[in-house]
């Protein structure tokens, strides 16, 4: 299916697909008990999540796989977020990475990071890193790490009035 698949930038405009992106995913790990990465509520219905979202297809890093006219992820890149140290070497740092959960094991998570890699390289940065949840069986963790990622520095994010967020940062150094 991946040699279907297809990237282009994203805008604007993509702001309703990469929201329906979040509900499916949230919707997907709600029904398997797991809510500690994004919640159980919708993104389509949370006003921070939209903000987030807006700030994404206006930011310049989104780039949407699509298989025809479906957009089935997404991918954001940019410089690393405020909660996670900073780097000490130039990097392309990727700020979201989420796949249609209506199409597993299709390798769409996958090929949108080596896509974010392509980009690095044509940038002349040596440096791609992520964060992502790290909470229950880590299950997340251990996919960056199967697309070459090491794990690097945990971190916690205090939220208030919710419990703290597990986070890990990962690291793919490239050629």
């Amino acid at each position: 299916m991946t040699d279907r698949l297809t990237i282009r930038p994203g805008g604007p405009d993509d702001a309703e697909a990469v929201l329906r992106l979040f509900d499916v995913a949230i919707a997907w790990l709600t029904a398997r008990g797991r809510t500690g990465q994004w919640g159980s509520e919708p993104a389509s219905t949370d006003p921070a999540r939209i903000a987030q979202v807006r700030a994404y297809t206006t930011g310049g890093g989104l780039h949407l796989a699509q298989l025809g006219d479906t957009v089935v992820g997404a991918l954001v890149v940019g410089e690393a977020t405020e909660y996670v140290p900073p780097p000490t070497e130039p990097e392309l740092y990727v700020n979201l990475l989420i796949a249609d959960r209506s199409y597993p094991g299709h390798g769409i998570g996958a090929r949108l990071l080596a896509y974010a890699a392509e980009l690095a390289r044509r940038r002349g940065v040596g440096l791609l890193r992520v964060d992502c949840y790290a909470g229950d069986d880590r299950a997340l963790v251990g996919f960056y790490e199967s697309c070459g990622f090491t794990a690097t520095d945990p971190f916690t994010v205090r939220r208030p009035g919710r419990p703290p967020w597990p986070g890990q940062v990962l690291q793919r150094r490239l050629d």
